[in-house]
């Protein structure tokens, strides 16, 4: 007999259980369907896409740049000792063929390459042409993507991506982890589409910094992400299964949220909050709401805007000026008070704040925050 084919037939069932004995509005050819882009493959792109196995999903791009190291196997779950040998293997490519050891009918790609990263400035014609390529490869993925997850380990590598989610118009979900907290939240629909006013907020709409490199400054030891094995888990299931509850709703990524819980959109599979927060300290978990930042660095129709028009000449300008996005954006008005507004105070403790820690405020620096200003 064809194993594969028993294989296959095996998972198929496991879904089709679920439909027929608890929730019979699961369309399981949509899942199967979906296309998913993991930026990063690290402990939570090793998680995220084994919940999403589970429920069926079987097309998967990895986008990573980093190697298979010692410490990986024991926390990534898509990773062994031999991947980690001889220097390491690229995390993308392994952890695409690791998908396909685990269920064959899987269709996985692995993409070895470095986001490009505001802050990280092109020396050469070499990383010119290098940054080039990678920028219409990682266009050509989003654009026809089911969703994106952003799963990276530093602040400014999720820029891009959450700009191409929203220049495509394309659900996208967020997953920081702290020491003992994490994060989760989806971001709203593009600029090009509903004003700020009501659209869901992005990453970024918090910030009234552009993001810039946060990692070449950095010790050994605060290169690394340091949490409780635990916590990845948990954020990878939650971001995971909203995906899937978001999937089923008509409106999609589109779907509403409330700053009242008991007004938020649902499906057959519960509320779909925008954002969340967890943590292992008291075991809770509380939902978020905010909306979009006019003149947020990522998601604003100045950016995506820019971007439609201007492609690979408006990165190059993000990379190589530090202060380019603030100033296409606004912020830099802003901040000056030139824009009209008299800044009056900084929020403090702002609930959609998103830093790559979620909130351990001892082990990265979470920039800015959203400005609270009246008119002049």
């Amino acid at each position: 007999m064809d194993e594969k084919a028993l294989a296959t037939d095996a998972v198929d069932l496991n879904i089709k259980l679920m439909k027929w004995q608890a929730a019979p509005e699961v369309d399981t050819e949509l899942l199967k369907g979906a296309t998913i882009v993991l930026f990063g493959a690290g402990t939570l792109g090793c998680q995220v896409s084994r919940v999403l196995l589970g429920w069926g999903v079987r097309k998967f791009h990895f986008i990573d740049y980093g190697r298979v190291a010692h410490s990986n196997p024991v926390r990534q779950s898509l990773y062994n000792f031999e991947d980690s040998t001889a220097g390491g293997q690229p995390k993308a490519k392994v952890a695409a063929e690791a998908l396909k050891r685990i269920f064959p009918g899987v269709e996985a790609e692995g993409h070895v390459l470095s986001i490009p990263t505001p802050g990280h400035v092109v020396v050469d014609e070499k990383s010119a042409e290098t940054i080039a390529n990678d920028l219409l490869l990682l266009d050509q993925l989003v654009s026809k993507a089911d969703a994106v997850f952003l799963l990276t380990d530093n602040r400014e590598s999720r820029w891009l991506p959450t700009v191409l989610a929203a220049r495509h118009d394309k659900l996208a979900l967020t997953v920081a982890l702290g020491f003992d907290s994490y994060l989760v939240m989806r971001h709203g629909v593009s600029s090009l589409k509903q004003s700020h006013e009501e659209r869901l907020g992005c990453y970024f709409c918090n910030d009234v910094v552009a993001p810039m490199n946060t990692v070449s400054e950095r010790t050994l030891d605060r290169q690394c992400t340091v949490v409780r094995p635990g916590i990845s888990f948990l954020a990878s299931a939650v971001a995971a299964e909203l995906f899937v509850s978001l999937l089923h709703h008509p409106l999609r990524h589109a779907a509403p949220a409330h700053e009242e819980d008991e007004l938020n959109e649902s499906t057959f599979l519960g509320v779909l909050p925008q954002h969340l927060r967890g943590s292992l300290y008291d075991f809770s978990s509380s939902s978020f709401f905010g909306r979009a930042f006019e003149n947020c660095v990522a998601c604003s129709r100045f950016v995506i805007e820019r971007y439609a028009t201007d492609g690979l000449d408006f990165l190059f300008q993000v990379l190589n000026n530090p202060d380019y996005l603030q100033t296409l954006t606004g912020i830099k008005d802003i901040l000056s008070g030139d824009a009209g507004d008299e800044i009056i105070a900084l929020d403090n403790y702002c609930l959609l704040y998103t830093s790559d820690a979620a909130d351990d405020l001892l082990c990265v620096d979470l920039g800015g925050r959203r400005i609270i200003k009246k008119k002049k």
